[in-house]
């Protein structure tokens, strides 16, 4: 039998957790089920993660890292502020549609019975995420696309716009994509 390298059984326990969180309505993800499905005990799921807990912040980790990653490289890639806010949006419904386990992270409802600080640290993303936002349309109004006084209600709004269609996605069971009609609604929202 092949030893895993040092690493990879702990991104085959994200890996897992992301999967299981991915059906809302089967059973519920406890630490029993995550070893059983990743074929370990639960005394080697917490050789890699201290509890439940630090397994959530480990796909928190993941979610954060790509997403500001992303958006990091759409904004050194883009000049046009309006640009970077409509890539942004793409981005970020994207990531939710291609991963919908952690979609149930994004909006918290898998973090709902688990430790407060998950839920605080998924606040702490979405301030991040408005952030970017403004930063965008800041540029964006500094290049004549609308009034300066208008980026926070802008931002705001696309990270009101964005968190929904992550919420109607994972409430529709998976069923009713985040970019569904995206590039109408950010016409729209970005005229």
């Amino acid at each position: 039998m092949a030893s895993t390298k040092p690493g990879e059984r702990k991104l085959q326990i994200l890996q897992t957790l992301a999967a299981m969180l991915e059906h809302p309505k089967g059973e519920k993800v406890t630490t029993a089920a995550l070893a059983a499905k990743v074929a370990v005990s639960e005394a080697a799921l917490y050789r890699h993660f201290a509890s439940k807990a630090q397994m959530f912040e480990g796909l928190i980790e993941f979610i954060e890292t790509s997403v500001f990653g992303l958006i990091n490289q759409i904004n050194e890639s883009q000049e046009d502020g309006m640009v970077q806010a409509q890539s942004t949006i793409l981005m970020l419904l994207n990531f939710a549609e291609r991963n919908p386990g952690m979609t149930r992270v994004l909006i918290g409802d898998a973090l709902v019975n688990e430790d407060e600080r998950l839920q605080l640290r998924m606040n702490q993303l979405a301030e991040r995420m408005e952030m970017a936002f403004r930063q965008s349309l800041r540029l964006a109004a500094s290049q004549g696309h609308f009034a300066e006084e208008e980026a926070q209600a802008r931002a705001s709004l696309l990270c009101s716009f964005v968190m929904g269609r992550w919420l109607r996605f994972a409430k529709t069971g998976f069923k009713l994509l985040p970019t569904e009609q995206a590039n109408m609604h950010i016409a729209l929202l970005l005229r």
